[in-house]
C-alpha cells in the first residue's frame, strides 16, 4: 500500500518490466520489427523512426535530422534515410524469444499475472462480456451490454480500438509537440550561452583597446612632459650662462680699477710735486674711463631670473581627461570590428 495515496500497489512483475523495455518510445507498443538502433543506443521501430523522420524533413532531397524521443540526441541521416541505420538483431531476437514463451506460457511466475490480464478487460456489470466499445459521453470504457441494457444505453459510443488509436494518435502528437519545444528550448538555451561567449569576448576586446588607448595617451604626455622640459632646461642655460659671461665682464672691469686704485694710491704717496703732478692728469682721465665703464656695465633686469612664463595650464586637459567617457561611435565601430 502507498502510505500517502493510502490506494494498494501491485508490485511490478518481471514481465511487466521486461515489457516497458522492449516497448518503443514513439508508439508505446513493443517493437514491431525491424528494429534500428540510433547513434544514441536508444532503439525505435523502423515504422516509427520513419514517420518521425519524414515529418522532420518533408522536403528532404538528401539526408535529414530528427531527435531522439528518448534524450533528444540529433540523429543525423544520409540519403537511405532511416534505412541508413543498423538493425538491432539482439533486440529482435528477445522479442522472438518472449513473445515465444509468452504463448507457451511456460513461465510460472506470469501464468497468474497473465489470468488476471485476462479478467481485467470484463465488464464489472457483466462479467462474461468483454470491454469493446468506449463511451465518449461518459469517457470511459465499457461493453456491449452496458450500451444496450445499461447506464451508457443513451450515450454516444465508439470501437473502443477506434479510440485507442484516435487517443494514441494524439498522444503521439502530444510526444512530438513536447519534443518541438524542448528543441526549441535547447536551441534558444544554445544560442544564449554562445551570446554570452561573445559578450565576454567583446568584453575583453574593449579591455584591451581602452588599455591601447591610454597608454598611447600616456606616451604622447611623456613625450609633450620631455619637450617641455627641454624647454625649461635650454632657458635655464641661456640664463645662467649670460650671467656668468656678465659676471666675467665685471670681473675683468674690477681687475682694471683695482690696478687703477692701486695707481693712484702710489701717486698720492710720492714724495715729489713735480712727478704728483705730471701722472695727476693722466691718472685722472683713466680713473674717470674706468667709472664710466663700469657705469656702463650692462645688468641684469628686474626679474630676469624668473621663470613663470614656462607655465603650463593643464586645466583645460584635466576637465577633458575627467569628462572623458565612452561615446556611440566607438560603440558602432565595436560592432563593426565584430562584423569583420
Amino acid at each position: 500500500m502507498d502510505i500517502q495515496t493510502g490506494q494498494v500497489v501491485r508490485p511490478v512483475s518481471a514481465t511487466e518490466t521486461m515489457e516497458r523495455q522492449l516497448s518503443c518510445p514513439i508508439c508505446l507498443d513493443m517493437f514491431t520489427k525491424p528494429v534500428v538502433i540510433l547513434p544514441c543506443q536508444h532503439n525505435l521501430c523502423r515504422g516509427c523512426a520513419n514517420d518521425l523522420y519524414e515529418s522532420r524533413n518533408p522536403y528532404r532531397y538528401s539526408g535529414g535530422t530528427f531527435r531522439c524521443p528518448t534524450c533528444r540526441f540529433e540523429v543525423v541521416l544520409d540519403r537511405h534515410g532511416v534505412f541508413g541505420l543498423q538493425r538491432n538483431l539482439l533486440v529482435e531476437n528477445i522479442i522472438d524469444i518472449y513473445k515465444q514463451q509468452q504463448e507457451k506460457g511456460g513461465d510460472k511466475e506470469t501464468a497468474p499475472l497473465k489470468d488476471a490480464d485476462a479478467k481485467e478487460p470484463r465488464c464489472a456489470e457483466h462479467e462474461d462480456e468483454r470491454i469493446n466499445i468506449f463511451c465518449i459521453t461518459c469517457q470511459a470504457p465499457t461493453c456491449s451490454l452496458c450500451k444496450v441494457f445499461g447506464v451508457h444505453r443513451d450515450c454516444e459510443v465508439s470501437p473502443l480500438h477506434a479510440v485507442y488509436q484516435t487517443q494514441k494518435g494524439e498522444l503521439r502528437a502530444a510526444v512530438e509537440l513536447l519534443a518541438t519545444a524542448n528543441a526549441c528550448i535547447q536551441a534558444t538555451m544554445a544560442q544564449m550561452d554562445d551570446t554570452c561567449t561573445r559578450i565576454q569576448e567583446n568584453g575583453e576586446l574593449q579591455r584591451r583597446r581602452l588599455g591601447e588607448s591610454f597608454d598611447l595617451l600616456f606616451a604622447l604626455l611623456e613625450e609633450r612632459k620631455g619637450a617641455l622640459l627641454e624647454r625649461v632646461g635650454a632657458e635655464e642655460r641661456d640664463k645662467v650662462a649670460a650671467l656668468r659671461a656678465l659676471a666675467e665682464t665685471y670681473k675683468k672691469q674690477l681687475q682694471v680699477g683695482e690696478q687703477l686704485h692701486e695707481r693712484l694710491t702710489q701717486s698720492v704717496a710720492a714724495s715729489g710735486a713735480a712727478e704728483f703732478l705730471l701722472a695727476a692728469t693722466r691718472l685722472q682721465e683713466e680713473a674717470r674711463r674706468a667709472a664710466s665703464g663700469a657705469a656702463a656695465l650692462q645688468r641684469p633686469e628686474p626679474g630676469y631670473e624668473s621663470m613663470e612664463h614656462l607655465r603650463v595650464d593643464t586645466g583645460h586637459a584635466q576637465a577633458l581627461i575627467t569628462a572623458m567617457d565612452f561615446t556611440r561611435g566607438g560603440e558602432q565601430g565595436a560592432r563593426d570590428a565584430d562584423r569583420d
